[in-house]
């Protein structure tokens, strides 16, 4: 069976389209998608064979936590064991936008999601398409980028489907993703916060907000 290919015009979603995406999501299918910064890998993260797959499609080692995508800023309280006023700061004045924070990850979280680091990294996009898909399958999707791991992000679903062939059951096509740098990756577990990568959000800005950081 290939890999399905559903187009969506970011300025006029259709709700079948999206219904697709979502019923996809819920059979435990891996699908790519658009972000703010790269197409991304997305699947139930409660679905641990989904997880499995996906680490199979992106050969990616199974000690690598995978990072989340979320639709509301208020599903952080049920993915999360623990949130801090640096938190708080940080998305109120990042989010929506392409700055993934990594807080203590809930139990209710398979341990194939964190590595068995008993954290997660979580970020909502400034993508209005994004947000809708990850909407519609249920507020939450991981948010991995859509490649072979070592092998540079995408940023079009022709990209997409080049790299991964037909690994993939389905890919949304909503055009190009702005591209250039990935997120930028914070751990607030660590005190100070650790950058773990500095991406699309510069240390500088990050310190205009949280002064202390590794």
């Amino acid at each position: 069976m290939g890999t399905e290919i559903i187009k969506l015009d970011p300025d006029q979603l259709a709700d079948a389209g999206l219904s697709c995406i979502a019923e996809a999501v819920r059979q435990g299918r891996v699908i790519a998608y658009p972000t703010d910064t790269f197409y991304g890998l997305g699947c139930d993260p409660f679905n641990e064979a989904a997880v499995e797959r996906l680490f199979a499609i992106k050969q990616r080692e199974r000690d690598k936590p995978i990072l989340l995508i979320i639709s509301d800023p208020t599903l952080v309280v049920w993915l999360t064991s623990e949130r801090n006023e640096r938190f708080k700061r940080l998305s109120q004045h990042f989010w929506p936008g392409p700055l993934t924070l990594v807080l203590r990850a809930s139990e209710r979280l398979p341990s194939l999601l964190t590595g068995e680091t008993g954290t997660i990294g979580i970020r909502l996009p400034d993508h209005e398409l994004c947000r809708r898909i990850v909407s519609a399958a249920g507020g939450v999707l991981t948010g991995t980028s859509a490649n072979l791991t070592g092998q540079p992000s995408v940023a079009t679903a022709e990209g997409v489907l080049s790299q991964l062939g037909e690994s993939l059951n389905l890919i949304v096509d909503g055009g190009p993703t702005p591209g250039g740098a990935p997120s930028t990756v914070l751990d607030l577990t660590q005190d100070p916060p650790w950058l773990i990568r500095e991406g699309a959000v510069s240390r500088r800005a990050l310190e205009e907000v949280e002064r202390f950081l590794l």
